[in-house]
């Protein structure tokens, strides 16, 4: 929908407050503040913004400081800046729909104002602040027309006070590490990356700090509290990220805006729920969207790291996408090495003739990964895509997993999104592996179906600590890593793989609606689902992975998380437990409409952690039931509407 931008009027300046405070921002349901001070307490000088969130009980102060500013190569625009004027307070409006994500109507709604300062040698800079229901978006602009320079810096630093919880994932190129949970004088001194998940000691506001809109303009940025561990710095990437290739500082061509700095804030319900990493970002530019369809995936890497080379494991894998109704199969790594009863092309050929779409496995290629797999070069250049693609969509491959980034400077950056530019008109659905998380761009390119940038099921081939380690760590990615966009977990496994699971069936069958991914890859070999009982077999085949709403019922990162998610009139719940304890959780239905009566199909822990226990009840808005769950274990269900 066509963004409309209308005039509204609410305070921006005042003069009953302190002389430091210049301006306040303030969200539509007036629950978010944003205010702008100077610390010299006049018009010139260092400028700092403050948070503060009111819950209908008690008004808290979220973020009591985040640093304002940047270094630029010709001069600084952070320590004497002058300010010159605030804009117009402008209301942006606007709804906009998506095709696969946490929900299909979105809404982009805030209050907007313009903040002009300039240095001592008049050089402009703008801070574009929007107070938003669900949390805060900033960002500078250099106004000027004309003009080249590198950013040395960005000086944009949250302050957050030690009491405060977090849970923050040690800065790794490939976003694949674990959380940790931390407060008081355990908080660690590191580089972190993006998202981080903040609870204010009073409980009273989470906060989840990310940034969106990172283009061409911009490289990638991380957090950093190695110089003051209450501070958390915007860090641009390490020099020696990609093997060393590129700079790690931007350069910008003026007129310039950077990325939003992104503040999701509220309950953690809230946060749970938000789209403002989308929200921000820019609407899609691709016009004939009929092609992008999300759907599951089957997937034999994991149950077998080699069986992409197998034709016959290929082939295994597409009978098991079209037994399941599954709209897609991928053929990972090795494709180029297939033997054992055919060539990609044959298994191109086998997989369409099931009904089923295939995806193809590829390395980013380039200097800047030491990964040498083939086929490595062909998505290289402008030239090798187009190229590539053209072969592709003879043999009828519906999209390209493209792997091994390791950098977030500003080349690589460009690289992403010019691959995305040039998959569009091939009608080539993309997903990156090994990569970054996601910042936005799945609305501006909505064929960009899901990133891995996780620490997923492919760990338990890497080692014996996932096996110990998932059970919570799956019930923090709710609440951190899939609040910011797609995320390929490659979920729902039941057998093992190197190393073995401590999750129950009814855990990993929950993992189906718990995670969402545009493309939803279901790692397990097809035994592990051919062997499951009637009613998970039954779920597995129409629980969708492209949802209408989402509702966090219950929970608490690294304890247990139960959530529900719509797709036209049905529901789907998926809910698990972290602890070596056994619990009962109850589900109240109270999220449905009035005067609809649903069939609730029940599958959660039975006897064992490999067994499930299956019911079937009529319930509506005024039931609730009971669910007992084993140590690690979970639930899954389904509320289909009774006529």
């Amino acid at each position: 929908m066509k963004s409309t931008i209308v005039s509204v009027l609410f305070c921006a300046l005042s003069s009953c407050i302190a002389s430091a405070q210049k301006l306040t921002v303030q969200s539509p349901n007036q629950k978010i503040n944003v205010a702008l001070f100077c610390q010299q307490n006049g018009d010139v000088g260092e400028w700092y913004i403050k948070a503060s969130y009111n819950n209908n009980v008690k008004t808290s102060e979220a973020l009591p400081r985040i640093d304002l500013g940047l270094s630029r190569s010709d001069q600084d625009f952070s320590k004497e800046l002058k300010f010159i004027k605030a804009g117009k307070p402008l209301f942006i409006q606007e709804q906009y729909t998506v095709l696969h994500g946490k929900k299909s109507v979105c809404s982009n709604s805030a209050n907007e104002v313009t903040v002009s300062l300039e240095n001592p040698s008049k050089a402009k800079l703008n801070i574009i602040i929007r107070a938003y229901n669900d949390g805060i978006a900033f960002r500078y602009e250099f106004p000027e027309k004309q003009g080249s320079f590198v950013v040395k810096d960005e000086l944009t630093a949250y302050t957050i006070p030690a009491e405060t919880m977090r849970w923050m994932e040690k800065w790794n190129p490939a976003n694949e590490g674990l959380y940790t949970a931390m407060s008081g004088d355990k908080v660690q001194q590191q580089q972190w990356g993006y998202p981080a998940l903040f609870q204010l000691k009073d409980s009273a506001c989470w906060f989840l700090l990310h940034e969106s809109e990172v283009n061409q303009s911009y490289c990638g940025s991380k957090l950093s509290n190695l110089e003051e561990g209450s501070k958390y710095k915007i860090t641009f990437p390490n020099p020696k990220d990609g093997r060393g290739m590129g700079a790690s500082t931007p350069t910008i061509t003026l007129p310039w805006k950077s990325p939003w700095r992104v503040i999701i804030m509220g309950s953690l319900s809230d946060i749970v729920s938000s789209t403002l990493v989308d929200d921000v970002a820019t609407p899609s530019v691709v016009k004939n969207t009929s092609w992008i369809q999300p759907g599951l995936v089957s997937w034999n890497y994991w149950s077998s790291n080699h069986g992409t080379k197998d034709y016959k494991t290929v082939t295994a894998f597409a009978d098991l996408a079209a037994d399941m109704n599954w709209p897609y199969t991928l053929l990972d790594w090795e494709w180029d090495a297939m033997s054992n009863g055919g060539t990609v092309e044959d298994a191109a050929r086998y997989i369409v003739s099931k009904g089923v779409k295939p995806l193809i496995w590829y390395n980013s290629g380039g200097n800047h990964t030491w990964v040498s797999s083939t086929p490595k070069d062909r998505m290289l250049t402008h030239e090798s895509r187009v190229e590539e693609f053209t072969k592709l969509k003879n043999l009828g491959f519906a999209g390209v997993k493209i792997d091994f980034f390791e950098s977030e400077k500003q080349d690589m950056i460009k690289y992403y999104l010019d691959i995305l530019e040039d998959a569009a008109p091939f009608q080539m659905l993309v997903y990156f592996h090994g990569c970054l998380v996601p910042r936005g761009w799945s609305r501006t390119y909505p064929h960009l179906m899901t990133y891995e940038g996780v620490r997923g099921a492919e760990w338990y081939n890497n080692g014996p600590e996932f096996t110990t380690t998932a059970p919570e760590h799956n019930t923090i990615l709710p609440f951190t890593r899939n609040v910011v966009g797609p995320m390929d977990y490659t979920p729902v496994t039941f057998t093992n793989s190197q190393f073995p699971h401590l999750t129950s069936y009814g855990h990993e069958l929950a993992l189906s609606v718990l995670f969402e991914s545009g493309l939803q890859h279901l790692a397990d070999r097809p035994e592990g689902y051919y062997e499951l009982n009637d009613a998970a077999k039954a779920f597995l085949k129409v629980v969708p992975n492209a949802w209408d709403e989402t509702r966090l019922l219950e929970g608490y990162p690294g304890r247990d998380v139960l959530m529900a998610r719509r797709k036209g009139a049905a529901w789907y719940l998926g809910c698990i437990n972290a602890e070596i304890r056994e619990k009962r959780k109850t589900i109240r239905f109270d999220f449905l409409p009035t005067g609809v009566k649903y069939k609730l199909t029940l599958i959660a822990d039975g006897d064992h952690d490999k067994s499930f226990s299956t019911q079937y009840r009529v319930v509506d808005k005024a039931g609730a039931i009971d669910v007992r769950m084993l140590r690690r274990g979970g639930f899954a269900a389904s509320l289909i509407p009774i006529p």
